[in-house]
């Protein structure tokens, strides 16, 4: 079911595995945990962003989240909180925006995911991956989703590959791709 506006009212996702609600500074101490997780930082897609997403202290982590709110008024991404559903626990997080349009493929968003790295887990990404399958080609509006695996991130490609992602041969090397027509 397609959000009016996805800038104008963040939706609030959910499944059996995780709940994706976006990111407020009340998430930082939580949060901060996964960005100073120096094992998860490689899984991270920084590309085209400024720094490397390392953070040690709170007060980064609140700033980065400020920047990521001011993101969302500029409707330039959206970005949620991953919440294990069994634990409450907050885990890392989801950004999602329209890129606009490739000649190859057409419309299309990137998904990055940031987690834990206790939770780069098959059954974690994957239930970020069903949320994101079921609701983000309409609420952005895209044709085709691309995300960031590196080669060392095997659970993680397991993941994609089970959710229907296929390495993307029009991209940067270690995307994936998934298309809304299957």
């Amino acid at each position: 079911m397609k959000h009016k506006n996805i800038y104008e009212e963040c939706p609030f996702y959910q499944n059996e595995t995780v709940t994706l609600k976006q990111t407020t500074t009340e998430d930082a101490e939580d949060l901060l945990r996964c960005y100073s997780d120096e094992k998860a930082i490689p899984f991270f897609n920084a590309d085209n962003c400024p720094g490397d997403f390392h953070f040690t202290t709170l007060e980064q982590m609140q700033n980065e989240i400020s920047f990521w709110d001011r993101s969302y008024q500029t409707k330039w991404f959206v970005r949620w909180t991953v919440m294990q559903n069994d634990t409450s626990e907050k885990v890392g997080t989801v950004e999602m925006f329209n890129r606009g349009i490739l000649a190859d493929i057409g419309s299309h968003g990137v998904l990055r995911i940031d987690l834990q790295s206790n939770c780069e887990n098959r059954q974690t990404i994957c239930g970020i991956l069903e949320i994101a399958n079921r609701h983000f080609y309409e609420d952005f509006d895209v044709t085709w989703i691309l995300t960031k695996a590196i080669p060392d991130a095997e659970e993680r490609i397991i993941a994609l590959t089970q959710m229907g992602y296929v390495p993307a041969s029009f991209e940067k090397a270690n995307y994936y791709c998934r298309s809304e027509k299957r």
